[in-house]
């Protein structure tokens, strides 16, 4: 065992959730969430009057009953999978402390960071995002830096950027995929679904839709799929400005019509499975394909604590482990 290995901390970083699935925490919640500039970049003055008068006084209501449909004896099942993922990297036993953290709401960055300088001498912040966006990744990197300019001494710290071609996270989603079908079958088609981004993002030089693109064609090919088999598309569009697209519900509303009735859908840029997962793909989705003339729509579950994602984690993280001490 090398002498940097006893002094390696790994913070893990998830997005977030309520504590509650109840307006009063949903609404907490979503002010915190939408009031980072990373995430909606619109003129604050403007932003402030939308927040506060529109969208705090309908939508806490509405998720929270969507959050209900999914809770759990743990709460919801975004923390649990994010804390059983943590549980499976610690138990690798060749870091001094692994701890995980959501960018809004509990547990904060800044007291798992806190945990961890007074464990580690090195930190290493790994986002449990695959493909990197400045809403996602760099609102994490943000936070870490806000933390850090408190500490009189700062430690080491590293920042995972993205991992979206890292091989073994590539064959890990397609692993997941092989044993869905080889349990239920296989489907017409498969359709890669990741979060929706406002195209301007993108031409701004977001690199966002390319490491999309990137990931679902290794993907396929692991699976040796060919270009009639599978389709990308973008979801949870939110507001009148324009996403990326294809538009996922518009996509999934169309198939049935070319004749597509059998759909699986995988979300590859979802470490764990969330709201928005379980919710509007596995069963809003679902209900538009059918209702458009499908007649199978399967939703493959996000890679969550299985082995194979946690060893491709791990993976990212040891040439860290070999950093002089």
């Amino acid at each position: 065992m090398n002498s940097g290995t006893a002094r390696l901390g790994v913070l893990l970083v998830n997005l977030g959730t309520p504590d509650a699935p109840t307006p009063k925490a949903v609404r907490r919640y979503l002010r915190e969430f939408l009031s980072d500039p990373r995430v909606v970049e619109i003129p604050r003055a403007l932003w402030w009057l939308i927040l506060n008068l529109i969208v705090l006084r309908i939508r806490p209501r509405r998720s929270a009953h969507a959050y209900r449909t999914i809770w759990t004896d743990r709460g919801s099942p975004l923390l649990a999978h994010t804390e059983d993922l943590r549980d499976l990297l610690a138990a690798d036993g060749r870091f001094a402390g692994v701890e995980f953290a959501m960018r809004y709401g509990n547990p904060s960055i800044r007291s798992k960071l806190e945990a961890l300088k007074r464990q580690a001498e090195t930190i290493v912040i790994l986002p449990l995002y695959p493909q990197y966006s400045a809403a996602t990744t760099g609102s994490v990197f943000d936070a870490v830096c806000d933390t850090a300019k408190s500490w009189r001494h700062v430690p080491g710290l590293h920042f995972i950027s993205d991992y979206y071609r890292a091989p073994a996270y590539l064959e890990a989603v397609a692993s997941s995929i092989r044993s869905f079908w080889q349990a239920h079958g296989r489907p017409d088609r498969l359709l890669f679904s990741f979060h929706g981004l406002p195209k301007r993002c993108v031409d701004r030089g977001d690199p966002y839709a390319g490491q999309c693109q990137h990931t679902a064609r290794e993907i396929a090919a692991l699976l040796g799929l060919n270009d009639e088999e599978w389709l990308l598309a973008y979801q949870s569009r939110f507001g009148r400005a324009e996403w990326l697209k294809p538009y996922c519900i518009d996509t999934l509303r169309e198939l049935p019509v070319q004749g597509i009735r059998r759909v699986d859908v995988v979300c590859p840029g979802f470490a764990v499975d969330c709201l928005e997962t379980l919710e509007e793909i596995a069963v809003t989705n679902r209900g538009e394909f059918l209702g458009a003339g499908g007649e199978c729509y399967r939703y493959i579950p996000a890679l969550n604590a299985r082995p194979e994602h946690a060893k491709a984690l791990i993976g990212l993280l040891e040439p860290y482990l070999a950093l002089p001490g």
